[in-house]
């Protein structure tokens, strides 16, 4: 039986399987994806000159000698090694250091985890998503098994002792997703070819999951382009998966190439993954992430275009498959910016920004708008409140991290709305011990870099798309200090004073892109509105003076947060200036 079919790619482990995996460890030892991550083990020993390759005559080998060394270890699965010989022509020279043999089967086990490992299940012929927990339990978790048995029985039978330490590390896959063939109603060719592509529909991770992509950091914005990206694009469906997200109310299709798998996986702790009903209308927007690279000329020099198909009323948007796009923040800002487009588009204004509902303990409550572009301190300044909560807050109910968006009901009222259910942080900029309290649930990125991630959920689908009654509008100021003139909280007493400075945008880059220093951006917000600024103007105009109508406290908080030691102290002292307001206001 093999193991299923598989794939070793760049860093990674692609395993897809269709009905049953292997179930013995002599299965496991006799597969095809065994032997290739051995010979790949071997490979690297034999670069390194290790002595781990003296287990081989003279430290060389070939395809006979891994014959026999699979045979002993297949057979030492199963008995002690001093029988091996007996019973396994050729063993014996494995076996005449035992402690040498064992430290290699340490080393081939290590090496295996190293790859980053996904079992994607194909559920086209079959139920498995119709009853997931069991194929999850039937793929992920009796993989994991019985790779950890297999690897601990040959330790024994080699060293004739049981451990006395075990420890359950993940040795299967660490992501599994159930995806299906699904017809989603295009009603256009252009889009038709994509129903080819699976579709997620349920997917399992064991965090922590630590990745490493080839990106740390994201440049540039998108751009709006006169060609359909989508319709240059040749999709081989069996490089290519579809995570359907709910974007706030949208439904975005978004399609990730197999090199950028580990990002694409990550999308769960982000979005909303689509229900059944979801998919039964026409998406609002579709997105490959990780297409083949195009002609320089393609779409006038854009390497990161969007396009406008106002004929199917779709957003169709692409990124190439090059290294340089292989970070989280091209993902997650590109479905931002079609959404964004969209708000527009219904009359609603964007904004970037984290919004959250306050109740503090005596039922007072306030529902907060912070805004201000990438490391201005607004993720920072709510992870500061829940520091606090256990003194000041009955409940912190977070809306938004990121972006969302703001309309007006039928009594003048701002109501605002989120988009993502999780939160993507930067790891220096969090409480300290916050990131290792929620590590059961995160996936981190790029751990060892500057700008190190981590994707948190932090709120739920219901709470983001429910509305909530705005009281207080703030522009996080990242680089002013405070003293006497520039208190920590300070209120604009007109809309033109407030406009003049959401508008400007102005924030202490913290090098989450590649800016560095004072930049300024229009509405702090690159994602839509610069592009569509014929729609976002009097947009802005009408929902400022909306805000003074609706007697909202509109002003900017200073969180220091780009300033050099205020990293966390900065946005705690935001955090409690701003406590204080809330208490006074709702007295």
């Amino acid at each position: 039986m093999e193991i299923g079919a598989f794939e070793v790619f760049e860093n990674k482990v692609i395993l897809r399987i269709q009905n049953r995996i292997c179930e013995t460890a002599d299965e496991v030892l006799s597969s095809a994806l065994f032997r290739d991550i051995l010979n790949r083990g071997l490979k690297e020993l034999s670069h390194k000159k290790s002595m781990l390759m003296n287990i081989f005559p003279d430290g060389n080998y070939g395809e006979e000698d891994i014959d026999v060394l699979i045979k002993t270890l297949k057979f030492l699965t199963k008995m002690p090694g001093d029988m091996a010989p007996n019973v396994v022509p050729g063993s014996a020279v494995f076996l005449k250091d035992r402690a040498l043999l064992n430290d290699f089967t340490e080393y081939l086990y290590n090496y295996w985890r190293q790859f980053e490992r996904f079992i994607i299940c194909d559920s086209t012929d079959s139920d498995m998503d119709k009853r997931p927990y069991r194929t999850f339990n039937d793929t992920v978790e009796l993989l994991t098994n019985l790779i950890r048995r297999t690897y601990r029985d040959i330790q024994e039978n080699i060293t004739n002792s049981h451990s006395r330490i075990y420890r359950q590390v993940i040795a299967g896959a660490e992501v599994a997703v159930i995806s299906v063939p699904r017809k989603i109603p295009f009603a256009d060719p252009v889009y038709e070819r994509l129903n080819d592509i699976p579709m997620i529909r349920q997917i399992l991770l064991h965090p922590p999951l630590i990745l490493n992509p080839p990106m740390n950091k994201r440049s540039g914005k998108f751009e709006r382009v006169q060609k359909n990206p989508i319709a240059h694009i040749e999709f081989n469906k069996n490089e290519w998966l579809c995570y359907p997200a709910l974007v706030g109310p949208l439904v975005v299709l978004i399609y990730f190439h197999k090199k950028f798998f580990e990002l694409g996986f990550s999308l769960c702790n982000l979005f909303r993954l689509a229900e059944d009903k979801d998919l039964e209308r026409k998406p609002d927007a579709v997105y490959a992430f990780g297409a083949p690279e195009w002609p320089a000329d393609q779409f006038g020099g854009a390497l990161t275009p969007f396009y406008d198909d106002e004929k199917t009323d779709i957003l169709a948007a692409a990124i190439p498959n090059s290294n340089e796009f292989g970070y989280f923040g091209y993902l997650k800002k590109m479905v931002l910016t079609l959404h964004n487009i969209k708000m527009m588009r219904a009359g609603k204004l964007p904004f970037h920004g984290a919004l959250l509902r306050i109740i503090l303990k005596g039922n007072k409550a306030a529902t907060v708008l912070f805004i201000g572009d990438t490391g201005a301190g607004k993720s920072e300044t709510i992870e500061a409140f829940r520091e606090l909560g256990q003194e000041n807050i009955q409940d912190l109910i977070v809306i938004a991290d990121d972006m969302g968006s703001l309309e007006k009901n039928k009594q003048g009222e701002i109501i605002g709305y989120g988009t993502e259910i999780g939160a993507f942080l930067r790891l220096d900029d969090l409480q300290p011990g916050y990131a290792l309290g929620q590590i059961d649930r995160a996936i981190i990125m790029s751990a060892n870099e500057v700008n190190a991630r981590i994707i948190l959920p932090v709120t739920t689908y219901e709470n983001l798309i429910k509305g909530h009654k705005i009281d207080f509008i703030l522009y996080a100021n990242n680089y002013d200090n405070v003293d006497d003139e520039h208190p920590i909280l300070e209120k604009f007493n007109a809309s033109d004073e407030a406009i003049k400075v959401f508008r400007e945008g102005t924030v202490m880059s913290k090098g989450t892109t590649t800016s560095k220093g004072l930049v300024h951006s229009y509405f702090a917000n690159v994602f839509g509105p610069p592009q569509y600024k014929e729609l976002h103007d009097p947009l802005a105009r009408e929902f400022f003076n909306a805000f003074y109508t609706a007697g909202i406290f509109v002003g900017q908080i200073r969180t220091r947060l780009g300033l050099s030691g205020w990293e966390r102290k900065g946005p705690e002292e935001a955090a409690k200036e701003l406590l204080k307001v809330i208490r006074e206001r709702t007295t």
